[in-house]
């Protein structure tokens, strides 16, 4: 099994949880910050770009050598950690500068999806 389907299926078993300990033992610190909507949306991203990582486990098998496969996983990786890290910290802290941050993860998000349709370009398939 390649790096990112390891990676993707930690990811998605700690998106699950940390899912679930928000959504159970977190719910009162999140409504004293008044921040559940915005933990739900870091579980959500958290999620989303988990998948979009074990995808390009999936395609790294079919095409091992495209390197802009590996700059689409590096991106999403780094999305989920400053995107979601960032609104989780500040959803349970109420550090709300950590806000200014939380973009930088967004544009890492982008240049992940950015790198994976440029990956189409490059794919060489095998006959």
């Amino acid at each position: 099994m390649n790096i990112y389907i390891k990676i993707g299926a930690v990811l998605g078993a700690l998106a699950v949880g940390i899912g679930a300990f928000g959504a159970h033992s977190l719910a009162g610190i999140l409504a004293e910050y008044g921040r559940t909507e915005t933990f739900e949306t870091a579980v959500k991203y958290h999620f989303y770009h988990t998948l979009a990582i074990a995808l390009i486990g999936v395609l790294k098998i079919q095409f091992p050598d495209n390197k802009k496969l590996n700059f689409s996983g590096y991106f999403f990786l780094l999305g989920i950690i400053i995107f979601s890290g960032s609104l989780y910290v500040m959803s349970l802290t109420g550090i709300t500068w950590l806000g200014a941050i939380t973009p930088i993860g967004g544009v890492a998000f982008i240049l992940g999806w950015v790198y994976l349709f440029l990956s189409s370009n490059s794919a060489k398939v095998n006959s």
